[in-house]
């Protein structure tokens, strides 16, 4: 229920601007958070915990701040880093919509409307609980209004961890720059 909650709100996003003033400042486009984290996301333990959601069954293209994007299996390095830029392109140039689902090792993974992800770790969100409460709003998007029980733009503890999250989609759009290609697990491969 909860799941199919964050769902819905998250997707109302797109319907922001009719929640928001009729007057708004001159935004970029596209719409950006304010707020980019200095918290560093170790992205060895993302590949990792990032493997075990797919099972070890995708090839996938890591960036410098953590957002995993799958491409499809065996393409060359050069094509692989193309594909995976052109699916952060397609997410950020049109809305980037999130789905985050909580995952069973206590972890948020947040999904896109193409297969891009951010994995939200357990462990950095608890470290680092003041700083992401005291700045989930600056997360939000320019002009961005979510719909939450407790009214417009107001967080439990699993959005506000799923706002941080998202931050790190957007550094990463912004400026993509992979770091590394995992390839499908040999082990799962069909001799």
């Amino acid at each position: 229920m909860k799941k199919a909650f964050y769902i819905t709100l998250f997707t109302m996003g797109i319907l922001s601007g009719l929640f928001g003033k009729k007057e708004q400042p001159k935004a970029d486009f596209p719409p950006v958070p304010d707020w980019e984290p200095a918290i560093a996301v170790p992205t060895e333990k993302i590949v990792e915990t990032f493997r075990y959601y797919t099972d070890g069954n995708s090839d996938f293209v890591i960036f410098k701040h953590g957002t995993c994007v799958i491409v499809s299996e065996g393409l060359p390095e050069d094509e692989a880093i193309k594909e995976a830029k052109e699916t952060i392109s397609q997410i950020f140039n049109y809305h980037p919509d999130m789905n985050p689902t909580p995952m069973d090792d206590g972890n948020i993974l947040v999904r896109y409307n193409h297969p891009a992800y951010n994995v939200v770790l357990k462990d950095i969100t608890e470290k680092n609980k003041e700083t992401i409460q005291k700045n989930h709003l600056r997360a939000l998007a320019t002009s961005e209004v979510l719909m939450t029980p407790q009214g417009p733009n107001k967080f439990d503890e699993f959005g506000m961890n799923a706002l941080f999250g998202r931050c790190y989609f957007f550094m990463d759009a912004k400026s993509p720059e992979p770091i590394k290609i995992i390839r499908k697990s040999s082990v799962n491969k069909t001799e």
